[in-house]
């Protein structure tokens, strides 16, 4: 008792001291932090942040414009060969013809719907042309009709009476850059309408509203993450993802992430949505084709069905959309279950987003992938033709333009006329080494008459 009276009167003074001395440490921290925000180191410090900052923004602007206005890709030479030509009065078996359609991706068909189809009947044949740009013109899809009498063409009938029936020629070549890229350059008007719009409502559905970098779809994908455990769904953008294959490594970092950001609003800024979207169409990576990399639809399109863009229909699309989520993983060869699932799914997107109906997403649900055929030989295969074909571009070209002006090569060579050399030197060959005491060599050079050409 006697302790707690003594005590009592120095309670409120002890609590008065330790409240003045939390009053003045108070007043001292916040004098403090005034004093720094307020005083001139403060706005030193921040004015050079400020320098680095704009400087490092000022570098990234220059590098997306440097790329962006100049030359984006090293487009490869193409090599051609003789297109074949028919009229009246060609010699010519039918049976040569149909290997010429079938090398040049033609599937045969009970009736003649789209472009890249031929219907034989007996000695007739319907066939609906691709179209292609020859050295002396356009010539667009059409119909014609080829008529057989004794190994010769009898008759020909074509949409505007043509007298000549020109297929376009089969590609044996490319001299590519070395970084073995390679790709056919579409301009955004070339691609099919679905195309484009399937690309968006799969990939950054909206595309056509933010700047470069999407808020709602980073929140997104982090809830999806979360929800699933791991990583399931990306937050970027058409844009960001052009940047990502464009200019940067595929390194992730959390600085790669923000440079990748920064770059998508610069490039938002300077150019059209327009202009992007065709830069990603082009660029994105769609396959591998042993040291060739598959980039754009355009060459996409040729490599997994032989058709042109323009010819492809809805399900072919959505494969080709499905392959950019990741063009390995869902190798329609390697495996071709895990692709046609991915494609249904994003003709099911598709539909979703009333991009197609439902009849043509049954119709396309239902069809199988339709690749085209995978043939053992590779482009390349007449390495002795090529390296003539190269010796005589030297003369006229320097090598990197050969590499990435994407030339176009119109050759005398005749794909029909080389296989039939090679199998006549094959069977000869055989016959003639079981005779021969050591392994024979042949070798065969063709020329036209009056023209010389090889």
């Amino acid at each position: 008792m006697e302790k707690a009276r003594y005590n009592a009167p120095l309670l409120p003074l002890l609590l008065f001291m330790a409240s003045k001395r939390r009053r003045s440490s108070k007043r001292k921290k916040t004098g403090f932090w005034r004093s720094f925000f307020g005083g001139a180191f403060f706005w030193k410090v921040s004015f050079v942040f400020t320098l680095i900052f704009a400087a490092w923004v000022l570098y990234l602007d220059l590098t997306v414009r440097a790329k962006f206005d100049g030359k984006k890709w090293a487009i490869p030479a193409r090599v051609y060969a003789q297109p074949l030509e028919l009229y009246e009065g060609l010699s010519l078996n039918p049976s040569h013809l149909e290997q010429a359609l079938s090398a040049l991706g033609y599937q045969s068909v009970s009736r003649l719907q789209r472009p890249g189809q031929f219907v034989q009947r007996g000695q007739s044949y319907d066939i609906y042309t691709k179209g292609f740009t020859f050295w002396d013109k356009t010539e667009l899809a059409s119909r014609y009709q080829v008529q057989f009498q004794a190994h010769q063409v009898s008759a020909l009938q074509g949409a505007d009476d043509d007298f000549v029936l020109r297929l376009e020629p089969q590609e044996i070549g490319s001299i590519y850059p070395n970084h073995g890229e390679d790709r056919i350059f579409t301009r955004l008007h070339q691609i099919p309408p679905l195309l484009g719009e399937a690309l968006i409502a799969v990939e950054d559905k909206q595309f056509a509203y933010h700047h470069g970098v999407s808020v709602k779809g980073i929140a997104r994908a982090m809830v999806a993450n979360i929800k699933a455990g791991g990583f399931v769904q990306g937050g970027s953008t058409i844009t960001q993802q052009l940047v990502k294959n464009f200019y940067l490594s595929q390194r992730r970092s959390l600085w790669r992430k923000l440079q990748e950001a920064m770059m998508a609003l610069l490039l938002e800024l300077r150019y059209s949505k327009a202009e992007i979207l065709e830069a990603y169409i082009n660029e994105v990576y769609l396959g591998q084709s042993g040291p060739r990399a598959i980039h754009g639809f355009g060459l996409a399109a040729q490599y997994y069905f032989n058709q042109p863009l323009n010819n492809l229909q809805p399900q072919q699309i959505a494969l080709l959309v499905g392959l950019v989520k990741g063009a390995s993983y869902y190798n329609p060869w390697r495996s071709p279950k895990r692709a046609k699932q991915r494609r249904d799914l994003v003709l099911k997107q598709m539909a979703d987003s009333r991009l197609i109906d439902q009849k043509t997403l049954a119709q396309g649900l239902g069809q199988p992938l339709g690749l085209a055929q995978k043939t053992p030989r590779q482009q390349g295969q007449y390495p002795a033709f090529l390296d003539l074909v190269k010796r005589q571009l030297q003369r006229d070209y320097r090598p990197e333009d050969l590499q990435s002006e994407g030339l176009r090569i119109f050759t005398s060579m005749s794909v029909a006329v080389q296989q039939q050399v090679e199998k006549s030197i094959v069977k000869q060959m055989q016959a003639l080494n079981q005779a021969a005491t050591h392994p024979l060599q042949a070798a065969a050079i063709i020329t036209a008459v009056g023209s010389g050409e090889v």
